[in-house]
């Protein structure tokens, strides 16, 4: 089965959205500090991360969950690590037998054959079955040495070396963080998800700590999950609504929240 090259989704492809490279927009920057010291308070930072895996549990953990709950993608995490004594010995399993493991997730049957080909990638590029090694090196180019896999994108890189037990300075963006950045016009409404790692991490301090830019992509996260609904965003309790073209063009400007 093939496996599309830089991407984080295992199912369809969506409509194609164009790049934008970061530009030095100082209002930008202002922007998105000003955003991340208003969600502070209301999310309780600094948040405590998760979980701890390994990084190589933490790619399996991210590449179940695209397009999956979190408590499903979980779910079929944990089944896998009771079927398989380690990553290794799922690599000599049937697919079918991954693909029945999984099967709370959407697409098992893409997903299953892509996470085996990816395993196998890092054992045939490294040597051996580990991402320990990325410990040692820098940011961009851990996450360029992991987005050369085919199938392994911008969020899936950013999330092995920020969430796992590796606590590296990177910034994930999923579907709810990147819907906040796009309706505060943190990034332009043509962005798509992978092409606005970039974008919104040249918006941030580059000295920020790994803790600062977990902070970041939770707390946007978390108030795409509790206020900026995917559909009936509920504007007149956000407390961004007056950084917000979207929100301001929803409510009206005499119903702007004081903050």
């Amino acid at each position: 089965m093939a496996i599309a090259s830089g991407h984080d989704l295992a199912g369809p492809a969506p409509r194609r959205r164009r790049a934008t490279e970061p530009t030095d927009d100082p209002g930008l920057r202002d922007k998105a500090l000003e955003i991340h010291a208003r969600l502070c308070p209301v999310y309780g930072c600094p948040i405590p991360y998760f979980h701890s895996l390994d990084p190589l549990s933490e790619l399996v953990s991210s590449l179940l969950s695209h397009r999956t709950r979190n408590a499903d993608s979980g779910r079929a995490f944990k089944a896998l690590r009771a079927r398989f004594p380690d990553w290794a010995a799922m690599l000599e399993a049937p697919v079918a037998e991954i693909e029945a493991t999984i099967a709370g997730v959407t697409w098992p049957e893409l997903k299953a054959p892509r996470i085996q080909a990816i395993l196998r990638a890092v054992a045939e590029r490294h040597g051996t079955l580990t991402l320990d090694f990325l410990r040692e090196w820098e940011v961009e180019a851990a996450r360029a040495w992991l987005e050369a896999i085919p199938g392994v994108g911008p969020k899936t890189s950013a999330a092995v070396l920020s969430f796992s037990v590796l606590r590296m300075p990177a910034l994930p963006v999923d579907s709810h963080h990147h819907r906040v950045a796009e309706r505060t016009g943190l990034i332009g409404p043509k962005v798509d998800v992978g092409p606005s790692h970039p974008i919104l991490r040249a918006q941030l301090p580059g000295d920020w700590s790994a803790q600062a830019l977990y902070d970041n992509h939770e707390i946007l996260m978390l108030h795409g999950q509790a206020i900026c609904h995917h559909r009936n965003p509920a504007c007149g309790r956000c407390v961004l609504l007056d950084l917000c073209p979207t929100g301001l063009g929803r409510m009206g400007p005499g119903q702007i929240r004081e903050t």
